[in-house]
């Protein structure tokens, strides 16, 4: 298939979705998902996107979800493509004798390297360490901060502490190490995979302390763009400081589905 050819495919446990099925399936949002980036048929971070499936679906359903299963149907509703943007959604229907996985496989997509300008606004997410769908209250501040001018919402909690964007992590450079902000977020793959190969701390960050970091990048399963502003406070767009994301985001091995 050829990289610029539109195509959705959208599967449940394997099978071509109804036409209904997929409406059905929006009208709850008590589930979780993960969302990957596929290139030659592999992914970045693959035993920790099957993790958190698992993890997620024994904290809301009260059993664990098959990784091989997931794969197995990651690689059947990919077919010969082997290029994508895919999400894996685990719900679990009244009546259903096991976990119904839904799978939709999109074209690929990479995070723009441009710079990004975020709106802080007052908002934590309920349970942020589930990644899951329906989020209204995110949706509605990113639309607001997008009307506004801007690329991304950044949540904070009271006292302006900075979680996370509204679909994205979001780490400080403070000269010395990259920060990632300490407060109820959700622990994104990429920053997974990108905190342990930087020099990086955690700590509060406050939006008063933002004119104490000179840079400042987000991150989110498209990749990783820095940051140029936070309200109306500006940030440098360190090339060295990029450089160096992007040298470490290489060093991760691309896992075969």
């Amino acid at each position: 298939m050829a990289p610029s050819e539109v195509f959705e495919v959208i599967e449940i446990n394997g099978e071509p979705a109804a036409e209904a099925a997929p409406r059905v399936h929006a009208l709850t949002n008590y589930g979780h998902f993960t969302a990957m980036q596929i290139r030659g048929g592999r992914v970045r971070g693959r035993d920790l996107h099957l993790a958190r499936l698992d993890s997620a679906t024994r904290e809301l359903f009260g059993a664990g979800l098959d990784g091989e299963r997931v794969r197995e149907l990651l690689r059947h509703a990919l077919g010969d493509v082997s290029d994508a943007s895919a999400r894996v959604y685990v719900s679990w229907p009244e009546g259903d004798k096991g976990a119904r996985v839904t799978v939709t496989v999109r074209p690929p997509q990479t995070k723009a390297g441009r710079p990004h300008g975020l709106m802080s606004v007052p908002y934590a997410r309920e349970v942020p360490h589930i990644k899951r769908p329906g989020g209204f209250g995110q949706m509605y501040h990113l639309r607001a901060a997008e009307r506004a001018g801007f690329d991304e919402a950044l949540l904070t909690a009271p006292g302006g502490l900075v979680a996370e964007g509204a679909i994205t992590n979001i780490a400080f450079w403070d000269g010395t190490s990259v920060v990632w902000p300490q407060a109820p977020a959700l622990l994104g793959i990429t920053m997974a995979l990108l905190e342990p190969r930087l020099p990086s701390v955690r700590r509060p960050v406050t939006l008063a302390d933002l004119r104490s970091y000179a840079s400042a990048f987000i991150t989110n399963s498209q990749g990783f763009a820095p940051v140029d502003r936070i309200d109306d406070v500006a940030f440098t767009v360190d090339a060295e400081l990029m450089g160096r994301v992007a040298a470490a985001y290489e060093t991760v091995e691309w896992d075969v589905l």
